[in-house]
């Protein structure tokens, strides 16, 4: 009995020598219950039995590194978990800053469009307010020129009136020498019946220009005879009167005609600009182109193709002779209310001031009427021997001028076309000749259509009934297009 309490004492020291913290506790936890059963049993006798579980052969095995394993594992893991929580503590950092950041951005963004619409606020005001300002310059330059129109106007107005007084003085003056001539007639003649008998006007100046040759004045003489023309008795009492190379104020030498009471004192710039100002009736209006200050009268005619068109030649009865010098061509000659050439320096100031188109009349001897019309005319400068630009043709007469386009005017003491002679030296009168002519509007009348004639000199149109028929009416007129 005694060998086998002390084998098992033996064995239960060699466990609490391999497991002092377990085997500690087991004594301690053994004690204590020894100290409390005897503690509770004081008085009482306790028997402790120890009984081998099993036997035990060989050596023993223990391990004793698994306790310190398994604390340096807890240790690891716990500072991996203290870096896992600060890395999570940097990421809430850092999206508390992005969320700030993106706070910052909303206002921003939000200031951006406040700002964008105050700009375009401010950028539609100031061009409401440029706008506004060309406005009224426009206005304010529109109220300059009807302040300079009118104070143009005045000035026309004062000086016509002063040309007016000039002209009443001369016209009172004139009639006062004639009633005192007509006076001392009467007194002379003694007359038997109550009709007032006029003596034979005074010889008119010569038409030929100083720088005629005799041959010259020889062809100027056989025109007169070819023209068939009323007599020089009726042509002075129907006051025609033949122009003299001396122009007095007025670049055409007619006779005192009576012109329309108008509306307006004038002047004009063309008959269009007559026909704006309420005047539609035809007849001799005073006109002033622009940029030139000299001032003209010509024959407006208001009543055909809607008006407006202003007459730069006529032919009708060949009353005035058309064999002139380019002096005579360039002032103009002839009646207003009759046959006449308004002149090429006025023909060129008038087409300088717009763009004009032109429209050619023309008249049978059987009354059938024709024009052709072209969208562009004009003249160069003298210094250009007033070339002729013409545009495109439209009418039912034929074209006979477009052959003349781009040609110089060509009288018989200027020779500036293409032919070897003087295509005005035969065809009697001053045109824009080429070698020589297609049409002549400023050729011989004859009387009834058809004529003979060494030279086709006659007024013709080539395309309408050829070159030997001569026309009985023909009219050169423009109007701004």
């Amino acid at each position: 009995m005694e060998k086998t309490l002390t084998i098992g004492l033996t064995l239960f020291l060699i466990l609490c020598l391999d497991m002092p913290e377990a085997g500690g506790q087991n004594v301690e936890n053994s004690q204590k219950s020894l100290s409390h059963s005897s503690d509770t049993k004081g008085g009482r006798c306790s028997y402790t039995f120890i009984v081998p579980q099993q036997k035990l052969t060989g050596a023993l095995c223990l391990n004793t590194q698994s306790a310190t394993a398994n604390n340096l594992e807890v240790a690891a893991l716990r500072a991996e978990l203290r870096q896992q929580q600060e890395q999570l503590e940097k990421l809430q950092g850092q999206l508390e800053q992005e969320g700030a950041l993106a706070m910052e951005v909303r206002a921003l963004h939000k200031e951006i469009n406040s700002m964008n619409s105050r700009i375009a606020q401010l950028y539609t005001q100031l061009l409401h307010e440029v706008i506004q300002k060309k406005d009224q310059a426009l206005e304010q330059r529109r109220v300059e020129n009807l302040l300079l129109n009118a104070t143009t106007q005045a000035l026309q107005v004062s000086s016509n009136y002063r040309e007016l007084e000039k002209k009443y003085g001369a016209l009172t003056s004139m009639m006062s020498s004639q009633t005192q001539f007509i006076s001392r007639l009467e007194k002379q003649c003694q007359c038997r019946d109550s009709t007032l008998v006029t003596t034979e006007p005074p010889k008119s100046q010569s038409n030929v220009h100083p720088n005629y040759s005799s041959e010259a004045n020889k062809m100027t003489s056989d025109v007169q005879r070819d023209q068939s023309a009323l007599p020089p008795q009726q042509e002075n009492t129907r006051g025609v009167h033949s122009p003299t190379t001396t122009t007095a104020s007025t670049p055409l030498d007619s006779p005192v005609i009576s012109i329309p009471v108008t509306k307006t004192p004038g002047p004009w710039r063309d008959c269009q600009h007559v026909l704006e100002s309420g005047e539609t009736t035809s007849g001799i209006y005073l006109l002033r182109p622009q940029s030139d200050n000299r001032l003209l009268q010509a024959w407006c005619e208001q009543s055909q193709a809607q008006g407006g068109w202003t007459v730069i030649q006529r032919r009708q009865d060949g009353s005035v002779n058309f064999f002139r010098t380019w002096e005579q061509y360039k002032q103009g000659f002839g009646n207003l209310d009759g046959e006449y050439w308004l002149g090429l320096e006025h023909l060129y100031w008038l087409t300088k001031q717009a763009r004009y188109k032109l429209r050619v009349a023309l008249e049978d001897w059987q009354g059938r009427q024709v024009f052709a019309d072209y969208d562009r005319f004009h003249l160069e400068p003298e210094s250009d021997w007033y070339r002729l630009r013409l545009g495109q043709y439209q009418g039912n007469a034929g074209d006979s001028l477009s052959w003349h386009n781009n040609k110089a005017f060509t009288t018989l003491d200027r020779d500036k076309d293409s032919y070897n002679g003087n295509c005005a030296h035969y065809q009697k009168g001053g045109w824009w000749y080429h070698m020589c002519a297609h049409s002549n509007l400023n050729g011989v009348w004859y009387r009834g259509g058809h004529y003979r004639s060494r030279y086709q000199d006659g007024v013709y149109w080539a395309e309408f009934h050829g070159g030997s028929y001569s026309l009985k009416r023909v009219a050169m007129m423009i109007k701004p297009t």
